[in-house]
């Protein structure tokens, strides 16, 4: 897994054992045990790694009024109850969220307002709520609604 993975050495002396994985991809769940020996001590501890995948569909950077699928998966092995998404934008009248089984959000027209973070939540039948979030990025024009701009004479125009 080199070089994705590495211990945060100057918290070893501090008794912090932790293993940073970055990027994570899809192949690296499972379950991790850690061990120390300590003079005739040995102590251990496993962690299981699970991993939520984000897809597009295209691909981020998606073009301005091309339609967008987001779909957003885990490897938890309980049955999926409800995939929610929400635009992570403060609470008011642009906010938006939306649930369904199916686990994919569907953008037909996506406009310069649809840029920004998302978050995926899923749902599951033991309970469990996972969520990822990820930066949606659209390739389109914010400018002015009208196509007519005045400039004065000697000035620079945008």
């Amino acid at each position: 897994m080199k070089p994705r993975v590495s211990l945060q050495d100057p918290a070893l002396r501090n008794g912090n054992f932790s293993l940073r994985i970055g990027p994570v991809r899809g192949e690296d769940v499972g379950l991790y045990e850690a061990q120390v020996k300590y003079k005739s001590e040995v102590h251990s501890c496993l962690v299981e790694l699970g991993v939520i995948t984000v897809t597009l569909s295209p691909p981020n950077p998606v073009a301005e009024s091309e339609m967008l699928l987001m779909s957003c998966n885990s490897s938890h092995q309980a049955s999926l109850v409800e995939t929610c998404w929400f635009q992570n934008k403060p609470p008011g009248p642009t906010s938006r969220s939306f649930c369904s089984l199916s686990g994919t959000l569907s953008i037909f027209h996506p406009a310069m307002s649809d840029a920004g973070s998302w978050r995926c939540q899923l749902r599951y039948s033991d309970k469990e709520i996972i969520s990822a979030t990820f930066n949606l990025q659209i390739l389109g024009f914010d400018g002015p609604t009208s196509p007519v701009v005045y400039a004065a004479a000697g000035s620079a125009a945008n």
